[in-house]
């Protein structure tokens, strides 16, 4: 008779281990995932508090606006409010997954199945993990930053601290580089290089504010547009490393408190464009771990029961009509994708060869499987692998709804090919960072008049900023830039539909 994982509801280490050791047997055996090492963290509700108020970072430096989400999670739980996640997990290696320990057992099985080899195998093969991230340098990193902020707080003041950041988080979602370079990165070298990586980059620097007449009145010694725009980068859309590196007045603490910022952001910058794939994937593969477990007599009919009804709670989808309704949850969509994989390739219907013949009848899901899942992301998957009769069984359709049309709301493609191929096209579209992000970028500085920073939003179908928003952020850029600021949204043609110019706040004599 095959041994129990577990008696109960009640756990300890050693149970912990024993479960983990199964689900590993079962994860490279039966699944084939190829895994980072696996370090299990077991943290009470207050620390997943607090890891919900620092974006889930184990290592985190401090601010203001991360005690105050605290205080919002913490009143929202305490009142009921508000669930805590069974776990959060850190693409790292080792992969660090935290789990509650007010979970059962059994939710400390689901959990481990999930986030330590679910997540682990998504962080480490997927192309766009590869490209951006550096799971072996994160931890130590995020060491780096942390000590370094605290020893910048002591040198030039928490308030001075505070306000570098202030102005660098509301730039945060523009501090990413959203197409690859050559070199991989490296963030264990960029903490050997911090203090030794300006000389080139103050070469450049000098040269270029050196010929910048010292009034407002322009001179035939100012850069041409061409050498300007060349010595600058531009046109540049990583707002965060055009300052880190242009910016006329930040101090070298400065400019490395936006380097950690950006390098920040460009860890979590997968994450956004993988987050039907990435649960869907530990979604899969936690269904398929605990249903072994289950046919090989390791966890009872009880736990199993307890199993499916948490994760039937996880992929409930609710109706279009309904309250709780607030667009596709991504467990869902990403875990029926899956499994609508794996029917596709194991008993095709003649539609899906006919839209799927690569993979319809292969007889290999893991194969299939483990090929998306290393070279998609959201947009691209849903885009090749929405099936229709996916499609037929959530009901899917697609409104046109143009406020300068006064047809009102119209339903723009119903279940034929040509409607099912128009209601994958957009919700893909929906999950492209391309299209759904601000495509905004530093295009000139008026360097020869008053230095004014110009930056173009290039809006698509009618998207503008909103107005209070962009001026509170462009605020803060005008900060860092210490001079005018000016945005200017335009079309596709290049119009002008609106412009804002903001000017910097007094710099505080500390900092000056």
């Amino acid at each position: 008779m095959t041994e129990r994982l577990f008696e109960g509801a009640d756990w300890d280490f050693h149970t912990l281990q024993r479960i983990t050791d199964a689900c590993e047997e079962v994860a490279k055996n039966d699944l084939g995932l190829d895994v980072y090492p696996n370090q299990i963290e077991v943290i009470t509700a207050e620390q997943m508090l607090d890891a919900y108020s620092s974006v889930g970072m184990p290592l985190f430096y401090k601010h203001w606006s991360f005690g105050k989400h605290f205080a919002y999670h913490e009143a929202s739980y305490r009142k009921g409010l508000m669930g805590l996640a069974y776990e959060i997990v850190i693409n790292s290696s080792p992969c660090i997954s935290y789990l509650m320990e007010e979970n059962t057992a059994t939710m400390q099985t689901l959990v481990i199945a999930h986030a330590a080899f679910g997540h682990n195998h998504f962080f480490k093969n997927n192309y766009l993990f590869k490209q951006w991230t550096d799971a072996d340098g994160i931890l130590d990193y995020l060491d780096f930053a942390k000590n370094y902020v605290m020893q910048c707080e002591e040198r030039y003041g928490r308030a001075e601290v505070e306000r570098t950041l202030d102005a660098a988080h509301a730039l945060m979602s523009h501090g990413i580089d959203r197409y690859p370079g050559k070199k991989k990165l490296d963030l264990r070298a960029e903490e050997k290089r911090a203090g030794r990586r300006r000389q080139h980059e103050e070469e450049v620097f000098n040269d270029l504010w050196r010929t910048v007449p010292a009034g407002k009145s322009k001179s035939r010694s100012a850069l041409s547009v061409e050498r300007r725009r060349k010595l600058l980068g531009l046109p540049q859309e990583n707002l965060l490393y055009f300052l880190e590196k242009s910016a006329p007045r930040l101090a070298p603490w400065q400019r490395e408190l936006l380097r950690i910022v950006r390098h920040i952001a460009q860890y979590f910058y997968p994450q956004s464009q993988t987050k039907v794939m990435n649960e869907g994937t530990a979604t899969y593969v936690h269904y398929r771990i605990m249903t072994k477990l289950h046919q090989q007599g390791r966890i009872t009919d009880g736990n199993f029961l307890e199993f499916l009804g948490s994760h039937t709670n996880v992929v409930f989808q609710p109706e279009f009509d309904d309250p709780r309704f607030s667009g596709f949850n991504p467990y869902a969509l990403g875990f029926a994708m899956m499994q609508d994989i794996e029917r596709i390739v194991t008993s095709p219907s003649d539609e899906d060869r006919e839209w799927f013949p690569d993979i319809a009848g292969k007889n290999d899901v893991m194969g299939v499987l483990r090929d998306v899942w290393a070279n998609y992301r959201d947009e691209s998957f849903i885009g090749q692998f929405l099936s229709p009769k996916l499609m037929r069984q959530l009901r899917m359709f697609h409104l046109h709804d143009d406020p300068e049309e006064r047809a009102g709301i119209r339903v723009d493609a119903i279940h034929d090919e040509r409607g099912f191929r128009r209601v994958r096209r957009e919700l893909a579209r929906q999950h492209d960072v391309g299209y759904i992000d601000a495509n905004i970028e530093v295009v000139d500085v008026d360097l020869s008049g008053d230095r004014r920073l110009i930056l173009h939003h290039h809006v698509i179908k009618g998207a503008q900023l909103n107005e209070t928003d962009a001026k509170r952020v462009l605020q803060h850029l005008a900060d860092l830039w210490t001079y005018d600021v000016a945005l200017i949204e335009v079309d596709a043609n290049d119009k002008v539909l609106r412009e804002y110019v903001v000017s910097p706040r007094p710099i505080p004599a500390a900092v000056a």
